[in-house]
């Protein structure tokens, strides 16, 4: 679905990709490990169309989307869900919901809102109260929900479970995986290693820029130098 190849991106003079090459298949789930500035969030961002990749390409579902506009992007099938969340938050939950199906022309809209607000209930309750007011955990289940309203073939997670609290973060987990199930394809950049390697069919880990390592989820887990670094055990 995915094919990323020898992607490079710089900020100014400062090169932060390397020729880092990943693919997404239909229905997997795919996810980016690795420190903090290692590059996984600037390859999303290259993908989502947010900065200029400066050589390499990106291709979706057999189409060159390398450095096309973010919107164009959405309309082809692929949304993110950001780091930090970035619910609008003045506006309203339900306004946010449909804000998140903004670039769709069909008449389904209500059948879909009407599926976020079952499968996230407190989305329910709070429809009408400004999305800034809401709890982190709240602000998290409304971000996935506004990228589901797209109807996106591909579902980028970046860092979703970031500043929340262990409980919160066993449910953003369950979340994921009920997504996939859905027969969503998904690629998840997360801090919390081992629940990315646990939800993750495939992983790529990332240092400075490159990708050093990659396998299935399970290999990873038991991968000496992952244990290590990132699993703590």
């Amino acid at each position: 679905m995915l094919t990323v190849s020898d992607l490079r991106v710089s900020y100014g003079q400062i090169e932060v990709i390397h020729g880092v090459s990943i693919e997404v298949q239909e229905g997997e789930c795919v996810a980016l490990i690795g420190a903090n500035g290692a590059g996984k969030s600037s390859t999303l961002k290259a993908i989502c169309g947010l900065v200029t990749a400066t050589s390499g390409t990106i291709t979706f579902e057999g189409q060159d989307i390398t450095n096309q506009s973010g919107h164009n992007i959405v309309r082809a099938g692929i949304t993110m869900c950001p780091e930090g969340r970035q619910v609008f938050p003045q506006m309203t939950t339900l306004q946010n919901l449909r804000m998140g199906a903004y670039a769709r022309r069909d008449d389904e809209q209500a059948i879909d809102l009407e599926e976020m607000m079952n499968m996230f209930p407190i989305l329910r309750e709070r429809k009408h109260q400004a999305a800034g007011t809401l709890s982190g955990g709240e602000q998290e289940m409304l971000a996935i929900a506004r990228a589901l309203m797209a109807r996106p073939r591909l579902c980028i997670f970046d860092e979703p479970s970031l500043g929340l609290a262990p409980k919160i973060v066993a449910e953003v987990g369950a979340t994921i995986k009920r997504i996939k199930k859905m027969g969503k394809t998904i690629l998840l950049v997360e801090q919390n290693s081992l629940m990315a390697l646990r939800l993750a069919d495939r992983a790529y880990l990332f240092e400075a820029g490159e990708i050093v390592l990659s396998g299935t989820g399970e290999e990873l887990q038991s991968h000496p130098e992952v244990v290590k670094a990132y699993l703590g055990h």
